[in-house]
């Protein structure tokens, strides 16, 4: 397997540090707000590709957080009129809620910033006595200059960070770059005691922290997040980590590309933010994780409609072929042995699908095998080979475990249809093809059910308004 890797800037093979195992930690939600539709695709694909190595044989630990203490918290609190407490439930609450809608597994853990805040207490005490940090009136910071490898990851120099830093004329910062590791509480705000005084800390300290701390590892194997978080939050991880353990922090960078909505940013001022609850109800779980592994995780992706119109066609592609195998099983239908020739063109295709997530995980690639497969697929069902395409079938409900996407209902086929379909059989045997005709129709307009006929003489059914 290869991934592409945002500390190297080029694809690598995957080689955990300790045979099949591979610990990975994502950077989770902040809860002051419901969840929108960008957090659902990284929250989406981390899922996929988690699946995915699960299935290689990979033994995963996944670890994603979640911040519950952070300056948004803090003031969502004080615009509602609510103690920060309340604001933190009811948007982890929702968070879960979120996680079902979409049928995204969790995480082996996601560990809570404020339950991990003695730890981050004595990763800074460990960066202040090496040096790295220093403490002002109750505030601790990181020294970037100190750490010589900063900018690795973003690729960006000192001097060209110094030129976008709004600079402070009455900072107490050393150097304009320094980012906090612990703030110094202010009226009003939730604090824990520390060396320092009461306060909280930092943003980006938890992350080095709890990432270490729940895989239990100096040396990440796959740390990801958003493309938005290279800099400066994974930067100052990186520093933060390797500056207190002097090991490197993680092997391997993913980050999935940004979302807009229309073209645009999305944005409550725009009016064009949409909550996963939101989406979920306008066009179903499948139809938006249709959408998101259409495109190659680390790309940017415009949501429209338009797009997720042409999820809901692929959608029902896949729900007609469902339907054929499952109604095919019910009829009273005479197989045909498939040949070894039709296997070998399953494989191949099979084949395709494995070579597309080995490859950095490109989906699109691997939703085109997919529908190779359906398409081929549906030729077996045509000519009744039922070993050919229940083969098909298998593989097909793999790949779609493995993309967390839902397997579409069986169709209840009535016993009035099925002795209809007797009557129509016979009816064709007799060569009055207007009777056949009309008895079809019937099915159709009684039921919703279409008939495709197959070869000896078979059927199959779909019906589309099941998978709208």
């Amino acid at each position: 397997m290869y991934i592409y890797n945002t500390l190297s800037r080029q694809k690598e093979k995957l080689i955990p540090s300790q045979d099949k195992d591979i610990r990975m930690y994502c950077c989770g939600v902040t809860v002051y707000d419901k969840c929108h539709i960008g957090h659902a695709r990284s929250l989406y694909l981390f899922d996929i590709i988690t699946r995915y190595l699960r299935h290689r044989g990979y033994n995963v630990k996944f670890i994603r957080n979640i911040t519950d203490v952070d300056d948004k918290i803090i003031k969502k609190a004080n615009e509602q009129n609510k103690s920060f407490d309340e604001v933190v439930k009811e948007n982890i609450t929702l968070y879960e809620k979120d996680l079902e809608r979409l049928d995204i597994s969790k995480a082996d853990c996601e560990p809570r910033a404020t339950e991990n805040i003695n730890d981050m207490i004595t990763h800074i005490e460990g960066l202040i006595d090496r040096g790295y940090a220093y403490e002002v009136d109750g505030d601790v910071y990181f020294c970037v200059r100190k750490f010589k490898q900063y900018g690795s990851l973003s690729g960006q120099s000192i001097e060209k960070m110094l030129e976008a830093v709004r600079i402070e004329l009455d900072s107490r910062k050393r150097d304009p770059l320094d980012f906090a590791l612990w703030k110094k509480a202010k009226a009003g705000e939730p604090f824990w005691d520390s060396p320092w005084g009461k306060g909280r800390p930092g943003w980006h300290i938890e992350c080095s922290v709890m990432s270490r701390k729940f895989l239990k590892t100096d040396t990440l194997d796959i740390h990801a997040g958003g493309r938005d978080l290279i800099f400066p939050h994974h930067e100052n991880e990186i520093a933060q980590a390797e500056a207190l353990t002097g090991k490197q922090f993680a092997r391997y960078w993913m980050h999935n590309g940004l979302l807009t909505i229309n073209g645009q940013k999305m944005s409550k001022s725009l009016g064009n933010f949409i909550t996963i609850e939101e989406a979920v109800k306008r066009y179903s779980a499948d139809n938006i994780k249709l959408f998101f592994i259409s495109s190659h995780y680390a790309s940017d992706i415009d949501f429209t409609d338009d797009k997720l119109n042409e999820a809901q066609k692929q959608r029902r592609a896949f729900g007609e072929f469902f339907n054929k195998v499952h109604t095919w099983q019910k009829m009273d239908n005479q197989p045909m042995e498939a040949s070894d020739k039709d296997i070998a063109k399953v494989d191949d295709i099979v084949r395709m699908f494995y070579d597309a997530m080995d490859d950095d995980f490109n989906t699109p690639a691997a939703l085109g095998a997919m529908f190779k497969l359906i398409d081929i697929g549906a030729r077996f069902i045509s000519a009744n080979k039922k070993d050919a395409f229940i083969y098909v079938y298998d593989k097909i409900t793999i790949f779609f475990d493995i993309l967390g996407l839902t397997m579409p209902q069986e169709l209840d086929i009535p016993d009035e249809v099925k002795d209809m379909i007797r009557e129509r059989q016979q009816a064709k045997k007799q060569k009055d093809f207007v009777k056949a005709d009309a008895i079809r129709e019937r099915i159709q307009q009684q039921f919703g059910l279409s008939v495709i006929d197959t070869a000896g003489g078979g059927v199959v059914f779909t019906r589309r308004m099941d998978i709208e």
